[in-house]
């Protein structure tokens, strides 16, 4: 069924469309004082089950803002699979293009949250590092009608770049968020189809060799991405802001204050954010200061999907910390 933005900021002409190749995993999260240190137990916490992956993460959380999302991923033919697939579909996303797979399993994260919401991850990728070139052929369709393509690095490498490929050629912007921080220099091929890279401080130090520390090594960091194919390159620091920087210049958005709770999938929120109000019809900068809210918001929860807030948990969240404006101005942005 077709979403629209809530008309409570405002009508749209247009839904937008956004498609994301990327992993879907289950996560099995421990909150406790502190995250130990190699060969040490730390006794007492919380546990709990959610549904992740930093792919589906992405897609929720533009649906969850009024995103129309294709979700191009693979999971495994086991129950872990079928409870993601339901989740998706409950968000409205598109599953279609959710391959099964019977003979890896669907991924899985154990994180470690600690008392100040930082965390440590491990992730067994499954079945999301059997995707086949097959499975993004099948899905070149939806990425070439998309308004943008978000993509990460929890697939091959060879998979990101091949949809890069096909959203470059039909026009569509591509989104990618380096993460996990890979550990070989990106193909220079992947990121000449890259329209916008969205590194955190250490994945921005691991492309570029650049310590980023403040807003001046961000700009330094930025300048050297931008010299390697991308048009856009946003550098998120946390409570620091993110750097924006394209042809027009650098500026530095700040953050919006919180208490973190669980920064899991503050990143992931950033992204799928950055997706809708960039596929809305916003400036850029517009677009990076609504993420900022997004990301904020999930910060202030526990887990991955259950911490994206919906348009209209978002839309009071601003409302709160005074940056509401970002909302208003999606209102009648997007394209006829």
């Amino acid at each position: 069924m077709e979403k629209t933005v809530d008309k409570t900021i405002g009508n749209t002409t247009k839904t937008t469309r956004i498609a994301v190749v990327g992993s879907s995993n289950t996560d099995m999260v421990v909150k406790s004082r502190r995250i130990p240190t190699p060969g040490e137990t730390v006794v007492g916490g919380e546990f709990f089950v959610a549904p992740g992956g930093k792919g589906a993460n992405q897609a929720v959380a533009a649906a969850r803002l009024g995103a129309d999302v294709h979700f191009i991923s693979r999971v495994g033919s086991d129950p872990f699979g079928d409870q993601a697939i339901a989740g998706y579909q409950r968000d409205g996303i598109n599953t279609d293009l959710i391959s099964r797979d019977s003979e890896n399993a669907t991924g899985v994260a154990l994180i470690l949250v600690d008392e100040a919401g930082e965390n440590a991850i491990s992730v067994a990728s499954g079945a999301n590092y059997a995707m086949s070139p097959e499975d993004i052929e099948r899905a070149a369709g939806a990425i070439r009608d998309a308004d943008v393509l978000v993509m990460q690095l929890e697939l091959p490498v060879s998979i990101v770049a091949r949809a890069a490929e096909i959203a470059a050629q039909a026009g569509v912007p591509v989104i990618l968020d380096p993460a996990p921080a890979p550990e070989k220099p990106l193909p220079e091929a992947l990121l000449r189809n890259v329209t916008c890279i969205k590194p955190n401080a250490s994945e921005a130090e691991g492309l570029t060799g650049v310590r980023v520390a403040n807003e001046s090594s961000a700009r330094e960091a930025a300048s050297v991405v931008l010299g390697m194919g991308p048009t856009c390159a946003i550098i998120t620091m946390g409570a620091a802001g993110a750097l924006l920087a394209d042809e027009s210049g650098a500026v530095l958005v700040p953050a919006t204050p919180i208490a973190a709770v669980d920064t899991t999938a503050a990143g992931d929120s950033f992204s799928g954010a950055l997706a809708f109000g960039w596929g809305s019809g916003l400036q850029r900068a517009e677009a990076v200061r609504l993420a900022s809210s997004a990301g904020a918001f999930a910060a202030t929860r526990m887990g991955a999907q259950p911490s994206l807030p919906s348009i209209s948990e978002l839309e009071a969240f601003c409302l709160e910390t005074g940056t509401e404006w970002q909302l208003a101005k999606l209102a009648g942005r997007q394209s006829p």
